[in-house]
């Protein structure tokens, strides 16, 4: 692999690249201390070269890299690419497409939930990857080797797994599935961050109306203000703080300072009188307008039974198919389901109620049963 530093050199190895069919791609980048992740690698193979660039080097323009990435004529194939399509957006306002994910695809294969990039390459490879760089800081230099051949390995025998994942697809008749969930992964909208909505992120138990206004208020003021200084949100104020604020609706700095974990200086800070303004603001927000917690309540034995024989039918049907559990549905949905033969899922809609929504309504009706015969769990139709 060749590191590269140097415009010149980056330009002619992306115009040599842009030849290929498709290519596989892989970041390394480093968030423990940002909010935005900090580029510091990008690695592309084609079927002769691979090339690591180095995105921090004084004066690098990345426009050629850019411009590859996005050239709707090649495919960019990435493993798990929810986070390298996070980086790409926030630096171009766009994502690479088209794109293939080898993690996603192995889903739909049947290789198991969110397959890691190593156990992949040992099953369909047979080879075991040096992982000891895994959890280096990519932001020092000079790289070592070690390094270099570990974002090598990234992408090499990522170009393996994508032709054997490929075959299997147009096998099975599955590119279908995998292309819905890829329009997702590579839609602008998934990396939008709305600072009106981050609290839903939040463990909040209360839903009294007036302190949900609160959390919402402080919420937001937290995004913001963590994306103007490029730091991680707890640190410009941890979960469980945010909503000590919101319980107690300090007005003034003498009362936010006595909130756990708040200081006099912070109190009377810069960030304290927007906090201190955020909080008055809402306080004026009609209660009618508060926002609501969308909670899945089990109210009774029989809610929590219908989601255990869902578990079950989920099991079976995707055994039977060779596909992920958790790619066909999540527990919430499950639970929403129980509750609701109507509700929003996405197992209800596409390739995933064929296989598996159709029947989960019948079994919650009576029209579908479970059974067993021989130690093993059958399925019995209800006339």
């Amino acid at each position: 692999m060749t590191l590269i530093t140097d415009n010149g050199l980056l330009a002619s190895a992306c115009d040599r690249l842009s030849n290929e069919v498709y290519l596989s791609v892989d970041t390394e980048f480093m968030r423990e201390k940002t909010y935005y992740p900090r580029l510091c690698l990008i690695q592309i193979s084609g079927k002769k070269e691979a090339i690591a660039v180095d995105t921090i080097s004084p004066g690098i323009d990345l426009e050629p890299v850019f411009k590859l990435l996005n050239d709707p004529t090649i495919i960019k194939v990435f493993h798990a690419c929810r986070q390298d399509m996070e980086i790409f957006f926030h630096l171009t306002n766009n994502t690479p497409k088209p794109v293939f994910d080898t993690q996603i695809a192995a889903m739909v294969c049947g290789y198991g939930d969110a397959i890691s990039y190593d156990k992949l390459v040992k099953q369909i490879v047979g080879i075991d990857i040096d992982k000891s760089s895994r959890f280096t800081d990519w932001s020092q230099r000079p790289l070592s080797n070690a390094q270099l051949n570990y974002a090598l390995s990234d992408v090499t025998h990522l170009r393996k797994i994508y032709e054997q994942l490929k075959k299997q697809l147009r096998e099975n008749g599955r590119e279908t599935w995998l292309a819905e969930e890829l329009d997702f992964v590579t839609s602008t909208n998934t990396y939008m961050i709305d600072p009106e909505k981050v609290w839903l992120r939040l463990k909040v138990r209360s839903g009294r109306p007036q302190f949900l206004i609160l959390v919402q208020a402080i919420a937001a003021f937290r995004e913001r203000e963590a994306q103007r200084r490029d730091v991680p949100r707890n640190r410009v104020l941890r979960d469980d703080v945010l909503l000590d604020i919101a319980a107690r609706a300090p007005a003034t700095p003498e009362e936010l300072a006595k909130v756990r974990s708040i200081s006099a200086n912070f109190a009377t800070s810069n960030s304290g009188a927007k906090i201190l303004k955020a909080i008055s603001l809402a306080k004026q927000i009609p209660i009618d307008q508060a926002p609501k917690i969308e909670r899945t309540e089990r109210k009774n034995n029989q809610g929590t039974a219908v989601v255990e024989l869902l578990k079950v039918l989920l099991k079976m049907k995707a055994e039977e198919h060779n596909v992920a559990q958790k790619l066909i549905a999540a527990t919430a949905d499950l639970e929403a389901v129980a509750a609701d033969g109507m509700a929003d899922v996405a197992f209800l809609k596409g390739w995933r109620r064929e296989i598996f929504g159709n029947d989960a309504l019948l079994l919650k009706s009576g029209k579908l049963g479970l059974s067993i015969e021989n130690q093993s769990i059958k399925i019995t139709r209800n006339s």
